[in-house]
């Protein structure tokens, strides 16, 4: 079983080959593009485990963009008492679908 640590958007994230994940919008790609997450952190394969310092070098993560969707939306609301002051808003973040090919 390979598993490995990438990092994308600042976040990280463990993976396997067949996985799906939903990461920050990756610009300039369109779905059914195939990506590379240049930035692993750890790959592990059974008993052998390669830990970077910080990235594990000559090593990629590859898959495939399988969607560009919106995430659930966030209601932000803000208000201060005594003043009648409210206000309300919304935020949808772009989100990535990834589906993990090769380890």
């Amino acid at each position: 079983m390979k598993l490995a640590v990438i990092e994308s958007g600042g976040k990280q994230y463990t993976v396997q080959e067949g996985d799906t994940i939903s990461i920050e919008k990756l610009d300039g790609v369109s779905e059914g593009d195939s990506v590379n997450f240049d930035n692993v952190l750890l790959i592990a394969d059974g008993d052998k485990v390669s830990l970077g310092n910080p990235l594990v070098k000559d090593k990629k993560v590859s898959g495939v963009l399988k969607e560009n969707k919106k995430g659930e939306k966030l209601h932000v609301r803000q208000f201060r008492s005594k003043s009648r002051y409210h206000r309300t808003y919304g935020h949808r973040q772009p989100l990535a679908t990834v589906e993990i090919q090769k380890i």
